[in-house]
């Protein structure tokens, strides 16, 4: 784990981002470089979103928005399906106890409906159970995909038109955005990429727009919150013109 300073410089609190979004990349590469098995990659991994998000409820982060499971995902083998899945409901129901002591509250986005019945009957619990809770909001992208969201708002907004609810050229970025499964949910301020991967894997693609990007070359299960601390601090030091000069 890195050894970076845990507390944020004064410059880095003056500009701290309202939404971080995270693509958690390595899980298996980092089990297959020790000889185990990728659910222990996983496993691992879930150790990181604990430290990840206690650190941004102590910050007082508003929003952390985690790529959890794409939809690109459900074309791995079933057997490895099955066993994220069946991680993922021992997560949200283990994981409930603490987010509550942190105050988080829980969202998530995604094609919901794709989810196995108990994994989503074990999310509509753990939401419930967490959302009177006032500080960050954790959102989990499950069965997502930036592309599908947009496809999915499309047609939403297509139905609108076919039934006489929306004339076509009142239609505008703010007609798609209010459709999107982000819907009241400020845009990421900063998108951090673990495992030195220098691509975005149909993440937020609307959203990230003027995110600002930071790529780290560890494994998810090697990222902490000193990690996240060094990524803020990058952040920080961001000339954020957002296209004007």
């Amino acid at each position: 784990m890195s050894r970076a300073p845990t507390e944020l410089s004064a410059q880095a609190k003056a500009v701290l981002p309202t939404h971080v979004a995270v693509i958690m990349d390595g899980n298996g590469r980092w089990a297959k470089e020790r000889g185990m098995p990728r659910v222990e990659g996983h496993r691992r991994g879930a150790e990181s979103v604990r430290a990840v998000l206690r650190c941004c409820s102590r910050l007082g982060i508003r929003h952390l928005t985690l790529y959890a499971f794409s939809i690109e995902n459900w074309n791995r083998p079933k057997a490895e399906v099955d066993t994220l899945m069946s991680f993922l409901a021992r997560y949200l129901k283990t994981e409930q106890k603490e987010m509550d002591h942190n105050n988080i509250r829980l969202r998530a986005i995604g094609q919901l409906d794709r989810l196995p019945h108990f994994v989503r009957e074990q999310l509509d619990t753990t939401i419930a159970s967490l959302d009177q809770n006032s500080g960050t909001t954790l959102h989990l992208a499950l069965s997502y995909g930036g592309r599908t969201e947009l496809v999915d708002a499309a047609r939403a907004i297509a139905e609108k038109v076919k039934r006489g609810q929306l004339v076509p050229e009142t239609v505008s970025e703010q007609t798609l955005v209010d459709h999107l499964y982000t819907a009241g949910t400020p845009d990421p301020d900063l998108l951090i990429r673990t495992s030195g991967e220098m691509r975005v894997s149909n993440f937020m693609l609307w959203q990230i727009s003027y995110a600002e990007l930071v790529v780290t070359e560890r494994f998810w299960p090697d990222f902490g919150e000193a990690d996240l601390i060094a990524a803020l601090e990058e952040f920080a030091g961001r000339d954020r013109r957002f296209g004007n000069v």
